[in-house]
């Protein structure tokens, strides 16, 4: 009777795991020694669980993401939850490269946490942290910088695009921001990086810092990561809604080129409703990036938030207008991100759980951060205490 009664109650604690309400406080089902209980297919993370790392970061935006953050990077992640001990980071240090106003920082980075969780990426499953509360990014970054040459950073194409506004200005923040990209990479022993194009040119420069550093101390202390490509290709790399010649942009000067992850759903309908197509006559609703790119785009946007395939939209569009092709993805779009925001509101409002997230992370990221620190600054010859791990 008494083994009964133990079964009926470990499954009962198994259900209240599964059924974790974001609205109620982290506090109250934490494990026994205040852990956040992490799972991956209902199995208990733990030591035994021997997945390939992915690292992959945002800064924070907050109301800055665009549906095209949303579909290239942020669903993907989610969807890497399964296979891989996912890393994920809201890099605020990276963010301070431009002067940011210290509350709105705050709010961002906030704002940009309950983004992540809205996008499906769970603490259950993943590693949450805010980057500066791990002091051991900024350790490491400075150990790189005596990898990284003054040469290839100055050809890093975002560094030279940066440059062009601020001449005699330009921080050296700005100019070192891929070696502190290769340091938050490189600390956690990544296997894979989830990357786009604007961001492969960093991940190169990331290897050959390790690999400089492996041949110097003649080790293979870091793992040589590799670029992460998602399957499914939908809305992968959205395009600018008046100008579909180039990427979807938080920082383009006119608002009406991107739909914003916290825009009005109607605002974002209405900006759809006014997206670039083509003088093709009569009009066709088929996917070219090359001859048709704004069409093409609005197929991607579309794709990826019914979870279609190109295919199958151009299939359930066929013999469509544009006016009534853009009117649908107009709907789509305002239906897609109503149910979006309806979620992050949920996780927004609840400023202890984002706190108790933040928290949980941090620990979960220091611990394994000040590992490859402590082994780094062995192979240095710094003197260091003994640290138990």
């Amino acid at each position: 009777m008494l083994s009964i009664t133990k079964v009926l109650i470990a499954i009962l604690i198994s259900f209240m795991f599964l059924r974790v309400d974001s609205q109620r406080p982290l506090a109250t089902w934490l494990t026994e020694d205040g852990k956040l209980p992490r799972y991956k297919d209902g199995k208990p993370i733990g030591p035994s669980v021997a997945q390939p790392v992915v690292f992959s970061a945002a800064q924070p935006s907050g109301g800055g993401l665009t549906i095209g953050n949303y579909l290239g990077a942020l669903r993907h992640w989610a969807k890497l939850q399964k296979d891989y001990d996912c890393i994920f980071c809201i890099a605020d240090l990276h963010a301070i490269t431009k002067h940011q106003e210290p509350a709105e920082l705050r709010k961002a980075t906030l704002d940009t946490l309950a983004i992540y969780l809205a996008s499906g990426i769970t603490p259950r499953k993943s590693t949450i942290f805010l980057q500066s509360q791990v002091p051991e990014h900024a350790q490491l970054a400075w150990v790189l910088n005596n990898y990284a040459y003054v040469g290839e950073l100055n050809r890093m194409t975002q560094f030279k695009e940066k440059s062009l506004n601020h001449g005699e200005t330009i921080t050296a923040g700005l100019f070192e921001y891929p070696v502190l990209m290769a340091a938050d990479i490189l600390l956690y022993q990544a296997n894979k990086v989830p990357v786009g194009l604007d961001q492969k040119q960093h991940l190169e420069l990331c290897r050959d810092i390790a690999k400089r550093f492996n041949l110097a101390y003649d080790t293979d202390l870091f793992q040589i990561p590799e670029p992460l490509v998602p399957a499914g290709t939908e809305g992968s790399r959205v395009m600018s809604l008046l100008n579909a010649t180039k990427k979807m942009s938080k920082s383009d000067p006119n608002p009406n080129n991107a739909i914003f992850l916290l825009d009005d759903p109607a605002v974002a309908a209405k900006k759809i409703k006014g997206a670039v197509t083509d003088s093709d006559n009569p009009p066709v609703v088929r996917f070219d990036v090359v001859k048709k790119p704004g069409i093409s785009n609005l197929i991607q946007i579309v794709a990826g938030i019914t979870d279609s395939t190109i295919s199958e939209v151009e299939e359930m569009t066929k013999g469509f207008n544009y006016g009534r092709f853009k009117s649908q993805a107009a709907e789509d779009v305002l239906y897609w991100l109503q149910n979006f925001q309806e979620d992050y509101r949920r996780y927004r409002e609840n400023i202890t759980y984002l706190q108790e997230i933040l928290q949980e992370g941090r620990e979960f990221a220091h611990k394994k951060a000040q590992k490859t620190l402590y082994q780094v600054f062995e192979k240095v010859g710094f003197i260091t205490t003994h640290v138990v791990f």
